[in-house]
């Protein structure tokens, strides 16, 4: 990884409690931030010097943006730089504090009195707060924060803007919840922030996420937990007190690194009646590509040679990988229904449709024998995603792209139409 030395730094733009922010001489549009050894709570009324904390800070920063961004997340940061630095594109930022909760517990116990700590909150509790140290970071409403009619980076952030930052949150709150649940950990609940990107005006998640950002229970339970709030509940700061909050802070950027990889790999293997179904079987195999898993094309017809369809069948259910198994066969679907009678893993028909003899075929792929369990979806990419859908179940990383996936839709149209909306004014 290469040093921070070699990059040239132009002029500070910011600096936090615990970063610095510098402008890039030769990457425009980029910042390089730079963690410190600092630990801070209450608005820094409370202020030690962590050793090591800044290179903690930053693994673990590193590590979740990568995990959000490979899921297809918009986020600023571009890559890491060195121990305690990562470049991120230049924003400016929305100085609002957008905090996701599963679970009540802290501050929100004493905002909300009668409430019993533990409650689960499904849906998720969205709260924001407006980032003012002086005061304390208030409470804000959503008609505060369109009344305020912020312009940053020249985009006003109106009715839009805040509710792609309200999804965002949730999405992004989802998708650690269940990576983190891959080493029985709870997130009780987390901060994020939100900038705009100066070059394409866009919102992107932004500044960083690390053991200051969220509550972690292992197991489920507070009395394990390894986030800042161990350091903010220490009624005296002693080097013994330090050391234990720095090894929590070190459990926590040593299993973030765990959750850019999955120990339930599965994959989607097409079978093939004719080698004429290649071009839509591509189309499958493309879309499996897009969630991260594996896509096999194999060709076998049920009709004239069951007995290979069988053993190729065999051959996948033997080595004990998550399978699932999606027939493309026109004229007449032998190859779902033997499949599906013949394996309890799963089975999606997905059968070309030609104009000629397309409404009489379907029903190959539609009425099956009973004890038959196969499913029919006409798209290709529609196949692709029901099984990402199967999988993701119990593979996060699948279950993260399908989630962004669904956000980014929502963005488009949520986009298109205040687009169309400004128009017709």
């Amino acid at each position: 990884m290469s040093n921070a030395t070699e990059l040239k730094l132009g002029q500070k733009l910011n600096e936090g409690k615990t970063k610095q922010i510098f402008e890039l001489v030769d990457e425009p549009g980029h910042v390089l931030v730079q963690s410190k050894d600092q630990i801070t709570a209450g608005n820094a009324v409370r202020k030690d010097q962590m050793e090591g904390k800044a290179a903690i800070a930053n693994k673990t920063t590193s590590c979740v943006f990568k995990l959000l961004q490979d899921a297809g997340f918009k986020t600023a940061f571009i890559r890491q730089h060195s121990e305690t630095a990562f470049v991120a594109s230049r924003c400016e930022m929305i100085p609002i504090e957008w905090v996701c909760r599963r679970i009540a517990t802290g501050s929100f116990l004493k905002r909300n009195p009668g409430v019993k700590e533990g409650y689960r909150f499904t849906p998720l509790k969205m709260e924001m707060f407006f980032k003012d140290d002086a005061n304390n970071d208030p409470q804000w409403s959503e008609e505060q924060l369109l009344a305020a009619g912020f312009q940053l980076a020249g985009l006003g952030i109106g009715r839009c803007e805040v509710d792609i930052m309200s999804k965002s949150t949730v999405a992004i709150f989802e998708v650690l919840e269940k990576a983190w649940a891959t080493q029985d950990c709870t997130l009780v609940d987390m901060k994020i922030e939100f900038g705009v990107n100066v070059a394409t005006k866009e919102i992107v998640l932004a500044d960083v996420i690390d053991n200051d950002s969220w509550r972690l229970w292992p197991a489920g339970d507070r009395s394990q937990q390894k986030d800042k709030q161990v350091y903010r509940d220490l009624k005296e700061v002693t080097p013994e007190a330090m050391q234990m909050v720095k090894r929590n802070f070190e459990w926590v950027a040593e299993r973030v690194k765990l959750l850019l990889g999955s120990q339930a790999k599965g994959r989607v293997v097409v079978l093939m009646g004719s080698t004429s179904d290649v071009a839509h079987c591509e189309k499958i195999r493309k879309a499996c590509g897009s969630y991260g898993i594996p896509c096999h094309l194999r060709v076998t017809s049920a009709h004239k040679g069951p007995d290979e369809t069988l053993r190729i069948k065999a051959e996948y259910e033997g080595d004990g990988v998550p399978t699932i198994f999606v027939a493309v066969a026109g004229r007449s679907n032998g190859l779902g229904p033997v499949m599906s009678g013949n394996t309890a893993y799963p089975v999606i028909n997905c059968p070309p449709i030609t104009p000629d003899w397309g409404a009489q075929d379907i029903w190959s792929s539609l009425r099956m024998p009973s004890g038959l369990g196969c499913s029919t979806v006409l798209s290709p990419e529609a196949a692709a995603q029901f099984a990402a859908q199967i999988l993701g179940l119990n593979d996060h990383l699948v279950w993260a792209r399908l989630r962004a996936s669904m956000l980014n839709t929502w963005v488009s149209l949520k986009q298109a139409d205040k687009k169309l909306q400004e128009c017709s004014l």
